[in-house]
């Protein structure tokens, strides 16, 4: 009877413990879909950046504005570019210094996403194993009742 006790709250206790790994898999997963679309806006930023460098001053560019539509621009400086910091500051700095910050946070970002990776892989790996225990212990709490 013991026996039987400790496998209901064995199961309890691992029912609980499953749905919290999923709410954290569930959210470590929104973390890196956030990720992956900020890496994506910095290697636009890293690519317009390198286009940039080849235009000339007063260079007339089409710049999206949202829903494929662009507006003609004419470029007055290539070597100023306004980068953000973050806490909604911006300061200007040249082409190299621009460039060179946001190579730093595409570098750093990539760290963090892969870091976020590796979480998620270990905890669906737990979550797997806990499901395949649960499994053994509500086939032996079955298998007690008949």
């Amino acid at each position: 009877m013991a026996s039987k006790n400790n496998q209901e709250e064995e199961l309890r206790k691992l029912s609980v413990e499953l749905r919290l790994l999923e709410q954290t898999a569930e959210t470590l997963k929104q973390r890196i879909n956030m990720m992956n679309a900020a890496l994506t806006d910095l290697a636009y930023a890293n690519m317009t950046l390198d286009g940039i460098k080849k235009e000339k001053d007063n260079a007339e560019l089409l710049v999206p504005i949202g829903g494929s539509s662009y507006i003609k621009v004419m470029l007055a400086s290539v070597n100023k570019v306004i980068v953000g910091m973050g806490a909604g500051v911006s300061i200007e700095k040249t082409l190299p210094e621009a460039k060179t910050i946001v190579n730093e946070r595409l570098t750093e970002l990539q760290k963090t996403m892969n870091s976020a990776q590796q979480q998620f892989s270990q905890i669906i790996d737990r979550i797997n194993t806990g499901r395949k225990r649960l499994e053994s212990l509500l086939s032996s709490v079955r298998e007690g009742k008949q």
